[in-house]
């Protein structure tokens, strides 16, 4: 079976054929950073993460971009309250996403460009749309994007340019009378009081929001990319104006494959401060582990509406307490398991197995249905729950418990609970590496530091003593 995935800009599911055989290059919209990520901005980032992983269990060399929006009215507007740079804001937020993604088990992009890095590029892509008479200066030093002058536009979000004509309000910007098309949006902007600003042609100031994204993709993923991806509130104006830019300046198509997760809403309602249901990830991370959000996101297929509660929280926690149970118990078993190969009865219930397997590729293979995924790991669960006993061989225990392991890691679930090591079993361990080099026992003491080393904590020996720290 082919891999299909739902083109939003076709609107119907299509096979999956990358530019470049065993590659794909994909770009995925980032958070803007001017606060903890909330649990909206959580879903396409555990989504397209579990894209990913599946590409790369498939065998794909994926070349993953993400962005971090470092720029923006909102870091501005914290930073004047704060009294400090833009730049402490936008980089304290970014430590603390990356934080979250990481408890989220969530793979760091091959590329995390910032959009205040990446000026150079931007200037010169508005530059290539002035010159080619897609992009025009206004009076004050605004430069604006021609909108009727790329034909297409309208294609990914299918709205008629007509409709638009009167004005909607997500292209609105000051200055309106200064363009030649109420449709028209910001490349430059010039800057305010207080602002950060750079120098361009066209005045001192800074980029519009929906340039960054293709000048990013251009840099490190190509003029023309496989997959670009992102929440389903991104198609119109943001992703629109990204196609309508990219083309305009490249004269190339500018993604092949248009992904968007839908909305995530709480109790049923739209998330929001002003009504008191606005959760970022680390509130949630005070409650349950953000293992747990991860299996609730993957819960529903990504284009479906999903909703947050409590009770489906403690849903999601008891269906991912079921397969570290399964993982746990098998792995128990296991060391009192019998040596030897597979009896012919367990290799006849292993070739069974692998039915589950076959279900999970095929669900994933269908636009990512990671809700049906998951429930093949459910079937896989059960399966191991009755066929894996004390009686059995370790090959055959191994084998169902790898089968386990390898999808719920396609999935970026973490099954496998390790212990945490507690700061007494360090000290305790550099003391015994102490005690072997005192002993003159070389051999044991770098044992030691390789099994310190191999649990992410480093050693420094220095005059005061030894000194450590985890990785």
């Amino acid at each position: 079976m082919s891999m299909k995935i739902y083109n939003t800009l076709s609107k119907q599911k299509e096979d999956f054929v990358p530019i470049e055989e065993g590659k794909v290059r994909m770009y995925v919209c980032g958070p803007t950073v001017y606060n903890l990520i909330h649990i909206g901005n959580a879903r396409p980032m555990i989504v397209f993460d579990t894209v990913r992983k599946y590409m790369e269990h498939k065998g794909y060399e994926v070349n993953f971009v993400s962005n971090f929006t470092d720029v923006d009215d909102k870091i501005i507007k914290k930073a004047i309250e704060e009294g400090v740079d833009s730049s402490v804001i936008s980089e304290r937020y970014i430590e603390e996403c990356k934080k979250d993604m990481a408890a989220m088990n969530v793979k760091p992009a091959s590329t995390h460009p910032l959009a205040t890095q990446e000026i150079g590029g931007m200037l010169d892509m508005i530059q290539t749309l002035i010159d080619k008479g897609h992009a025009y200066r206004a009076a004050d030093g605004t430069v604006y994007f021609r909108t009727r002058s790329f034909k297409e536009y309208g294609k990914l979000s299918h709205k008629n340019l007509d409709d638009l004509q009167g004005g909607n309000r997500s292209l609105l910007v000051s200055g309106e009378d200064q363009k030649e098309d109420s449709l028209d949006f910001v490349l430059w902007k010039p800057k305010k009081d207080g602002e950060p600003y750079w120098e361009s042609p066209w005045c001192n100031g800074r980029p519009g929001w929906h340039i960054e994204c293709s000048v990013m993709s251009k840099k490190y993923l190509g003029e023309e990319i496989d997959i670009h991806a992102g929440g389903e509130d991104l198609v119109f104006p943001h992703h629109e104006n990204e196609i309508a830019q990219s083309e305009a300046a490249n004269g190339k198509t500018f993604a092949r494959y248009w992904m968007h997760n839908a909305f995530l809403n709480i109790d049923n309602k739209k998330m929001s401060k002003s009504a008191g249901n606005f959760f970022t990830v680390r509130d949630i991370s005070e409650k349950y582990d953000l293992q747990v959000l991860r299996f609730f996101m993957l819960s529903a297929h990504y284009r479906s509406p999903l909703n947050f509660s409590a009770d489906l929280m403690e849903a999601a926690k008891n269906g991912y307490d079921r397969i570290v149970t399964a993982v746990s118990n098998i792995n128990f078993l296991l060391e009192s398991g019998k040596d030897g190969e597979m009896t012919a009865e367990e290799a006849a219930l292993a070739k069974e197995a692998e039915g589950f397997i076959t279900k999970f590729d095929e669900a994933m293979d269908d636009d990512f249905n990671t809700a049906d995924a998951i429930a093949a790991i459910f079937e896989l669960v059960k399966f191991a729950n009755t066929n894996v006993t004390a009686d059995n061989t370790k090959a055959f225990m191994q084998t169902i418990v790898d089968e386990i392991k390898m999808l719920s890691d396609i999935c970026g679930l973490i099954v496998e609970k390790k212990e945490e090591l507690l700061d007494s079993d360090i000290e305790a361990l550099i003391q015994a590496r102490q005690d072997a080099r005192k002993a003159k026992d070389f051999a044991k003491a770098d044992e030691i530091r390789g099994q310190l080393l191999d649990m992410g904590i480093i050693l420094e020996d220095t005059r005061e003593g030894v000194k450590w720290k985890r990785a």
